[in-house]
């Protein structure tokens, strides 16, 4: 089974798209992953891991659910 983590700058009031993002992985992929942990951060960060490789980060891409999910598929 797959761990994935989302890593959320608090500061930043990136909690909605963290739990969006986890939303949708859970409801996609719910019965192949682990668990889909949110992880508090902060500078602005908002990562998603996929057994601790990043698959897309905020820096890099724009913010597109259905995009980080595919994201996530390719991982697993």
């Amino acid at each position: 089974m797959t761990t994935v983590e989302i890593e959320y700058c608090v500061p930043c009031g990136f909690l909605d798209r963290a739990e969006a993002i986890q939303h949708a992985l859970l409801e996609q992929f719910g019965d192949r992953l682990d668990s889909v942990a949110l992880v508090t951060g902060d500078h602005g960060v908002l990562t998603v891991a996929v057994d601790g490789e990043t698959v897309w980060d905020k820096a890099d891409d724009e913010y597109d659910v259905d995009d980080i999910t595919r994201r996530v598929r390719g991982a697993l």
